[in-house]
């Protein structure tokens, strides 16, 4: 992957008149001129938030974004998603700002830039390909084939304004202290998760760096579904992930024609896995659900999604047959008001993106019992998950409790 420089550069600065080029793909090129001035750039875009009146700072560096956006995309499929996405962003950080988070319109404007500029880069101009198995890119320009961006720290950088962690909640931090010194002297290490918003990678290390757990952070791997691998604002994301690509259960079945190549690519993630928990201190966060936790239309609640049995069975047996230690924590998380996604499972991607200013939690459990023999697995994925919901119940308590 060759990193030469960006046909799009996106440039931002509030003393004067800026501007963008994009390629159009067959040579030639479209500039845009983005005023100084907010009240020049009117914004027509619907957004989640409700009744609240965004502030004159935030609302103006949000106009100027996406009017410089519609001189890019507009007219285009694009305009409306990107526009709400923006919206939805400013719109949080400005509540971030108001309950005395350290974000200023220009850090939000440089962040939601970069996510576009990093998005339509690699995510439709010259669209990043992932491996079965990625290491996260940060900026290691001589390993990295000229890369100088640091996507893990882009990552979180963007989501942390957006997080209230003054309400957040880390729970378990002995167990995630026992975790990491198991890691340190070179054996594996599991994490059975619920998943509930595509934040989730941040949220964890966002979390974990707070509680000074800075490396086993930026070194977790995560098993990937393709939405995150193949989603053009989801990509740069991703880029600063170690990952472990996958095509899930809910969506391998979606084209049959392309069913023989996923069913051969997911073979090759799982050597790709048994290599590295071969290789021994490895971090792995895997959602055994196979997807993102779903509102229920009618209470209004969000409960986990059920644990599959074959993908925990299958952790358990590349554990086995890598001869290196392995050990099983369940990982509970609150993080779908964040970015909720959409009620209805989608098979595409592309999918409208919302952003919440709103305090997230984690709960590493215990290391889980080896429950269950070879006629009784269920035991194992049924404790396992058991585990995660009493995580889960304890969480919310707490996030409510911080919240009063």
């Amino acid at each position: 992957m060759k990193f030469a420089s960006f046909a799009t550069t996106i440039v931002l600065s509030f003393q004067g008149i800026q501007g963008f080029t994009v390629s159009n793909g067959v040579g030639s090129s479209r500039s845009l001129k983005m005023s100084s001035s907010a009240e020049k750039v009117s914004v027509e875009t619907e957004t989640s938030a409700g009744d609240y009146e965004i502030s004159p700072e935030f609302g103006g560096a949000m106009k100027k974004v996406t009017g410089a956006l519609a001189g890019v995309v507009g007219g285009t499929s694009l305009e409306s998603p990107l526009k709400y996405f923006c919206n939805e962003y400013f719109t949080a950080c400005d509540k971030a700002n108001q309950d005395g988070a350290d974000v200023s319109p220009t850090t939000a404007s440089e962040n939601m830039m970069n996510a576009l500029q990093y998005g339509m880069k690699f995510g439709m101009e010259d669209k990043f390909t992932f491996g079965v198995t990625h290491k996260a890119m940060r900026g290691d320009a001589e390993n990295e084939d000229g890369n100088t961006v640091d996507y893990y720290k882009f990552g979180c950088d963007f989501f942390k304004p957006a997080i209230d962690m003054k309400r957040s909640v880390l729970l378990g931090e002995d167990a995630l202290q026992k975790a990491s010194k198991q890691i340190e002297d070179g054996e594996n290490v599991v994490f059975f998760a619920n998943h509930q918003s595509e934040a989730d990678p941040q949220v964890m290390s966002i979390l974990m760096e707070d509680a000074g757990f800075n490396k086993e952070a930026a070194d977790m791997v995560y098993v990937a579904g393709h939405k995150v691998t193949t989603d053009t604002l989801a990509i740069p994301f991703s880029m600063g992930r170690n990952l472990i690509c996958i095509h899930s259960k809910k969506h391998i079945n979606a084209d049959p024609e392309t069913k023989p190549y996923k069913s051969k690519q997911n073979l090759l993630a799982m050597n790709g896995m048994l290599r590295m928990k071969k290789k021994g201190g490895a971090l792995i966060w895997v959602a055994p659900s196979g997807g993102r936790d779903r509102r229920d239309l009618e209470t209004g609640e969000v409960p986990i999604a059920p644990f599959d049995q074959k993908t925990i069975d299958m952790f358990r047996l590349l554990g086995n047959k890598s001869k290196v230690p392995t050990h099983f924590y369940s990982v509970s998380m609150v993080s779908y008001d964040l970015c909720p996604p959409p009620d209805v499972i989608e098979a595409g991607t592309g999918e409208q993106r919302n952003v919440r200013y709103v305090p997230v939690g984690i709960k590493i459990s215990d290391e889980l019992d080896n429950v269950g023999g070879v006629e009784s697995r269920h035991l194992f994925t049924d404790h396992a998950f058991d585990v995660c919901q009493e995580g889960y119940n304890e969480l919310l308590v707490a996030i409510k409790k911080n919240e009063e």
